[in-house]
């Protein structure tokens, strides 16, 4: 089975579990193989937390769960020097629930900043440093964050910083009727605990070869200057329209490029491409820079969401060549 064929059963096994949002599949599987984190909101009960657990069950590696909560310390997280005095080495060093392959991060604006940016050095050198030791994470890494509507009762908005962190920033919303009625009848079906068929789990393997076969996809010198033509509009905006301008305070960072270029390469090939599109960089720009957007007072009054912002950006920047 070559990578690319291992990578759509995957896809097609998640999907059978997470009914309703092959978008929200596809966008976890892209930030995977794109060796990035990913933050998804969206309302209680709309199948985030299942949607990392589904991935972990078919994909053969570890999984850890931490439960954001205001009372939530950094060393719960990275984890502790503990002493051991019957030890030549009196402190031994208590790997936290950072230290596996897949981290779900759950419901992460619950807790205030000094906890969320326990998770900065994790998620961006892949590393964690503790009473001045440092401390490598597996090559198979990724924290999949979820978050609720800043709005809701107890939530804490996240630090730019850490935002900027993320490769994507995924919103889900409600499934169609459909859906949900399917929805209805998996539950059911699982509460009846029939048996299911075991199938072999998906080796980490298929996905370094996979990543590898994607540092191979190519992307012209056209395609590049789109990309920057993109973030040059979201920094200096009055080239390109005045209610861009209104609405935009600060722009994307290189982290949104490079976002881009890595995200669009991998959408490539996940279709079946050897070279990048505008398309394939058109599909990815909002859950690559809608949190890399600071949008002005004036914006936020007139409830323009960064959304909307990308779609006027796209709508003025052109494809040249």
């Amino acid at each position: 089975m070559t990578a690319l064929q291992s990578i759509q059963e995957l896809k097609k096994r998640m999907s059978a579990s997470i009914i309703g949002q092959d978008d929200l599949v596809e966008r976890i599987i892209l930030v995977l193989l794109s060796d990035g984190n990913m933050l998804l909101e969206g309302l209680p009960g709309l199948a985030k937390t299942r949607a990392i657990k589904s991935l972990a069950k078919e994909l053969d590696c570890g999984l850890s769960r931490i439960q954001f909560t205001p009372d939530l310390l950094p060393s719960d997280i990275t984890g502790t020097e503990i002493y051991q005095p019957e030890l030549k080495e009196k402190f031994v060093f208590q790997q936290g629930p950072i230290f596996s392959n897949l981290i779900l991060a759950d419901e992460i604006n619950r807790a205030p900043a000094k906890v969320q940016s326990a998770l900065l050095e994790a998620m961006e050198e892949r590393q964690v440093s503790v009473a001045g030791k440092t401390y490598k994470m597996d090559p198979l890494f990724m924290v999949m964050a979820t978050q609720n509507p800043v709005e809701q009762e107890g939530t804490y908005p996240l630090p730019e910083a850490q935002m900027d962190r993320f490769l994507m920033h995924v919103i889900i919303s409600y499934p169609d009727d459909a859906s949900e009625l399917a929805i209805i009848r998996l539950n059911r079906s699982e509460q009846s605990k029939k048996e299911e068929k075991k199938q072999d789990k998906i080796e980490p393997e298929a996905i370094f070869q996979a990543r590898d076969e994607i540092a191979h996809v190519k992307i012209s010198e056209s395609m590049e200057k789109y990309i920057v033509d993109i973030i040059s509009a979201t920094r200096y905006p009055e080239k390109y329209s005045k209610d861009i301008d209104e609405w935009i305070d600060f722009g994307a960072s290189p982290r949104g490029s490079i976002a881009i270029d890595r995200t669009s390469r991998t959408h490539a090939w996940m279709h079946g491409s050897d070279h990048v599109t505008p398309d394939n960089i058109r599909a990815v720009v909002h859950d690559c820079l809608r949190h890399r957007l600071i949008l002005s007072y004036e914006a936020n009054a007139e409830g323009i969401t960064p959304d909307q912002v990308l779609d006027e950006i796209l709508k003025k920047v052109a494809v040249v060549g």
